[in-house]
């Protein structure tokens, strides 16, 4: 549906529309907001944080933390979404439209290791929360626990119920979502793992149980490994059911897909049950859903000429930024202002102020032009490809001029240092930058100092995830110490193309 991380998938309909939200860990802005007509095009139109909270918790950077998997539902006129924080607790933001503006969190619930919540009001309008518990906080796993809410959604009232224990035969049960049809209340939940979980869904007349159990989809015989985690929804004249999920597919990240549903003897199917077992599997192909009108292709978004007032959408810092880390000019740049290294910092995974966004496609093309502006020696910017390993076209500030490295660093996550490979030194401080991703994400740098003519890096990168994340194509720019002032980076343009492989 999605061929980029959008991990956790959740979604309401509201009329025609479709709303989608997925989790964001500790990028910034926090939450992203997608929107469809059809369920297959997609446009980022928002996120609900501005800012992870708590701020300074989140100033520096928090691999694997922050918003893991949220749930959004339409409800009273207004937009909710829960999300969970691992090490602080449930979170609720609001608002009446979903490009914003959105709510403050509120604490709905506090707590370490409360993880993957998902609201339901039943027909006589008592709330309740249903949760999973990450077993790295909270010293538990492989449980579901529902709790009663007050009315409005704000607050849980009591201390809980645990409605279903995986343990033994659902290990790593979590990512619920609570539903109700037919008299039925429906917890749909993924288990046994993320590269090779399933999805199970669990029914019973009472809110609280006893709930029967039974596996909707699994791998089968497909190459779609862990398919689960996600959510079930109907087209507005109710006739189709369909339900998203996503894949682990390593360096891309958790790619988000569409399985057609169906219902036989008030359970569901997910996907097609090709060897007649009674378990869905996912589909390689099929028909779009039948929404009444064909929408144009649409993708969310990655090319950026950087000439509105705002950053695009699909951009996210690696922490809370500050309003010194950029500008955007009148004469149409990004600036990047060269923010200094701190001591704590053991390369580039730990630094707060690199701007990314998502890979977009098995295989792409990313051209970027920008100008340099050092104002001390080891400044340094460029394009840089962001994992658990990463690696960079960077101009540097010398004694000698400016100095074109190639860099690269393996185990970032664990703090090893970069291996640096200088290119050539230049006068000029304009440089074209382009790095080429095939579909097993092997990454060819090349730069050029015209536009046209382009030179090859030699050695090949493979990009790797981050914690919980594909590997991010971005921008920075760093200083070794802090001054007076600070040197900048502007970056005309960053656009995202095709791959000419074939």
């Amino acid at each position: 549906m999605i061929f980029a991380d959008y991990s956790d998938p959740d979604l309401c309909r509201v009329g025609n529309d479709y709303y989608l939200v997925a989790s964001s860990f500790d990028a910034v802005p926090g939450l992203p907001i997608l929107h469809s007509k059809d369920l297959v095009n997609w446009k980022i139109i928002g996120h609900a944080l501005p800012q992870l909270i708590p701020v300074h918790h989140f100033a520096k950077t928090q691999h694997g933390n922050g918003v893991w998997a949220p749930a959004i539902r339409y409800h009273n006129d207004s937009f909710y979404i829960y999300y969970p924080d691992p090490d602080f607790g449930i979170y609720l933001v609001k608002a009446k439209r979903p490009e914003g503006p959105w709510t403050k969190p509120l604490w709905v619930l506090k707590g370490k290791g409360l993880i993957d919540p998902c609201p339901f009001w039943d027909d006589d309008g008592q709330a309740y929360l249903i949760h999973a518990f990450a077993g790295s906080r909270a010293g538990i796993k492989s449980i579901l626990v529902i709790h009663k809410m007050n009315r409005a959604g704000t607050q849980v009232i009591d201390k809980g119920v645990i409605v279903y224990d995986g343990h033994g035969i659902d290990p790593t049960i979590e990512g619920p979502k609570l539903y109700k049809r037919n008299g039925y209340y429906y917890i749909f939940a993924p288990a046994g793992g993320v590269p090779q979980g399933y999805q199970l869904v669990l029914r019973s007349k009472h809110i609280y149980g006893p709930y029967e159990r039974k596996v909707v989809m699994h791998q089968g015989n497909t190459s779609i490994n862990g398919p689960h985690q996600g959510a079930w929804i109907t087209t507005p004249d109710g006739k189709q059911d369909w339900f998203i999920h996503f894949r682990d597919m390593g360096a891309y990240g958790r790619v988000t897909y569409l399985e057609p549903m169906k219902w036989i003897n008030d359970w569901p199917l997910i996907g097609i049950d090709a060897d007649k077992d009674g378990i869905g599997e996912p589909v390689e192909t099929y028909p779009k859903p039948d929404v009444g009108k064909t929408y144009p292709v649409e993708v969310p978004q990655t090319s950026d000429e950087f000439n509105s007032r705002q950053l695009g959408l699909q951009w996210q810092w690696q922490a809370n930024p500050q309003a010194t880390w950029y500008y955007l000019t009148a004469s149409g740049y990004l600036r990047l202002y060269a923010q200094p290294m701190q001591p704590h910092y053991r390369n580039y995974w730990d630094v707060p102020n690199i701007l990314m966004q998502k890979f977009p496609a098995p295989q792409f093309e990313v051209v970027t032009k920008l100008q340099f502006h050092p104002l001390q020696k080891g400044d340094r910017a460029g394009l840089i490809i962001m994992g658990m390993n990463y690696a960079c076209l960077a101009p540097t500030a010398t004694d000698q001029g400016i100095q074109l490295d190639y860099i690269t660093c393996m185990h970032a996550d664990e703090g090893q240092k970069e291996q640096i490979s200088h290119l050539i030194t230049s006068a000029d401080s304009t440089f074209y930058f382009r790095v080429s991703v095939n579909e097993h994400a092997q990454c060819r740098f090349a730069y050029s100092l015209n536009g046209k003519d382009f030179v090859d890096v030699d050695s090949v990168f493979t990009a790797v995830q981050g914690k919980w994340i594909g590997a991010k194509i971005g921008l920075f720019c760093t200083s070794n110490m802090q001054t007076n002032d600070a040197g900048y980076v502007d970056v005309d343009w960053f656009r995202v193309l095709p791959s000419k492989d074939k």
